[in-house]
């Protein structure tokens, strides 16, 4: 009964590769999820007028990749999720004077897993798939549509030539859902060791454990 509600479910959305024309229900529906959601985010206090001034900045550098995905209902047309998605070894240019100081532990964390990940491995542009920011409206939630968004996501990649998929995932929701889909942890920062200018800055994080960079092979 679950899987064919799933399927059902599924099968009542579009996924399509990212336009210009959904840049700003993008930048709204992630900036909900991730300051309602998101371990570190909600540690560092990010409001969603906040997070809408990052993605903002992001989300038009990241949509002419071509590799970002979304999900839209048949019926409405309302989005019901996306999932940001850019090329690991050419990630997109940001100022970082433009961007709010409260990200800047969340931007060094992620950064020390990505050098982690570096220092094993070389990969060149258009070999790296890098996915992040993965997020589903609360009203679409439990109809298997941030796996699918993955799936999707994965697919295009592979059909572009991408030889690894690699993410950052920093909760137990997206890091089961990339468990699923063959991703394998390589690297991983506690929460309740992690310090940043001589603070734990996200101590406060207690139902979720670590950020974890998991990656899998894509041939």
């Amino acid at each position: 009964m679950g899987r064919r509600f799933r399927e059902n479910a599924e099968a009542a959305m579009n996924y399509h590769i990212a336009k210009p024309s959904d840049s700003a229900d993008i930048v709204r529906l992630l900036a909900n999820v991730f300051s309602e959601s998101d371990p570190p985010a909600v540690a560092m206090g990010l409001s969603v007028g906040e997070m809408e001034q990052f993605l903002q900045l992001l989300v038009p550098k990241v949509i002419p990749y071509g590799l970002t995905v979304v999900s839209r209902s048949k019926e409405t047309g309302k989005l019901a999720g996306a999932f940001l998605t850019d090329d690991f070894a050419s990630p997109p240019a940001l100022q970082f004077s433009q961007i709010n100081s409260k990200f800047r532990p969340i931007l060094s964390m992620l950064e020390i897993l990505d050098a982690q990940f570096r220092s094993r491995r070389t990969i060149s542009v258009g070999e790296g798939l890098h996915l992040f920011m993965l997020g589903v409206d609360r009203q679409f939630a439990g109809r298997g549509v941030g796996n699918a968004l993955v799936k999707t996501c994965v697919d295009n990649g592979c059909k572009k030539g991408y030889r690894i998929a690699v993410t950052e995932a920093t909760g137990r929701v997206s890091q089961h859902i990339f468990r699923k889909n063959s991703f394998v942890e390589r690297f991983s920062v506690s929460y309740r060791e992690f310090v940043h200018e001589n603070k734990l800055v996200f101590a406060s994080i207690k139902q979720h454990e670590k950020a974890i960079l998991m990656d899998r092979s894509l041939v």
